[in-house]
């Protein structure tokens, strides 16, 4: 080969006496990844997106923790969003790892959403305004991350439904059944104890005075309570979604016989020690101790459960 063609198929860096790895540092210009652009821009969308809910639905939240704050039957919603934030921090590299498919029909259930929230301001119900917030995020998680982030997030963001306090409609309407159901069992408990009782409706009558079921001894109070911890039990105790599922219906049985006992304390005080007994620091000792006790029946149903099914793989 000719001196002339072997020095022009040399390459021009190393004419000018650079390395190789000098050249391609050359070369290559100094970008950040892919990876790292995509993670700050998401990180930046969902300051912003945050930041507009926040903006959009702080008199609702406002509201909804006065709400939780003053009221009883509701004291556990502040439990309810901490506890989703936890499961989906905890799912967090599972869902890093999801494939982002975005969908517009996310943007209907966005729009749905928001619709909601006007309905509720403009009719002063606030419901309707608290649950347009799920509506919202359903709709962003599907219009910006696709139905596979979404299902994988459904659990916390169905979870969310707990915080939400019942219509006072039908807070009444689920209320009155359970004062008749609980004075019903209790009544019949005291007369097979010997107890002399006649019961008219929600009253118990005693020889030394009269009981009333009245809505805070319905149990309406304790069974939201242990629904929302019956779930979070489940989830933390349990990976067989059907004994999740029993876990969290049976709730309810167990409220309404804790409810149920804690009037028949309440009859048995009253009945052979001191009718003052029936209120006061007593009265609400006892709903404490019979929730501790529904506690301690949930789990008993769970290791019978286990003991029953034992576990040989996940659901």
């Amino acid at each position: 080969m000719p001196l002339d063609s072997h020095i022009l198929s040399l390459p021009p860096l190393e004419i000018r006496g650079l390395s190789l790895s000098q050249a391609v540092q050359l070369e290559q210009p100094i970008v950040p990844s892919r990876r790292v652009e995509s993670m700050r821009f998401s990180v930046i969308q969902t300051m912003v997106l945050g930041g507009l809910l926040i903006w959009l639905y702080s008199p609702t939240l406002a509201h909804l923790v006065r709400q939780w704050w003053t009221d009883p039957n509701f004291s556990h919603g502040f439990f309810v969003p901490l506890f989703a934030a936890f499961v989906i921090w905890q799912e967090r590299p599972q869902l890093e790892r999801l494939p982002s498919h975005p969908s517009w029909w996310g943007l209907g259930l966005l729009i749905c959403g928001l619709c909601l929230l006007v309905l509720g301001q403009l009719g002063a119900e606030i419901f309707l305004s608290r649950c347009s917030l799920l509506l919202v995020l359903a709709g962003l998680a599907i219009l910006f991350s696709g139905w596979t982030f979404f299902r994988a997030i459904l659990f916390p963001l169905a979870f969310l439904v707990m915080m939400i306090p019942i219509p006072a409609i039908v807070f009444n309407q689920i209320t009155f059944p359970l004062q008749l159901l609980a004075s019903k069992i209790a009544s019949g408990i005291l007369a097979h104890l010997g107890v002399p009782v006649l019961r008219e409706g929600n009253v118990i009558v005693l020889p030394s005075m009269a009981l009333e079921v009245a809505d805070a001894c319905s149990g309406i109070r304790s069974l939201m309570s242990l629904a929302t911890l019956a779930v979070i039990y489940g989830y933390l105790m349990e990976r067989k979604t059907w004994i999740r599922v029993v876990l969290a219906l049976a709730a309810l049985p167990i409220a309404v016989a804790a409810n149920s006992l804690r009037v028949v304390g309440t009859g048995l005080l009253v009945q052979y020690w001191d009718p003052d007994k029936a209120q006061g620091f007593f009265h609400e000792f006892q709903g404490w101790l019979m929730f501790v006790a529904s506690l301690a029946m949930l789990y008993f149903l769970h290791r019978v459960i286990r003991i029953v099914w034992p576990a040989k793989g996940h659901a």
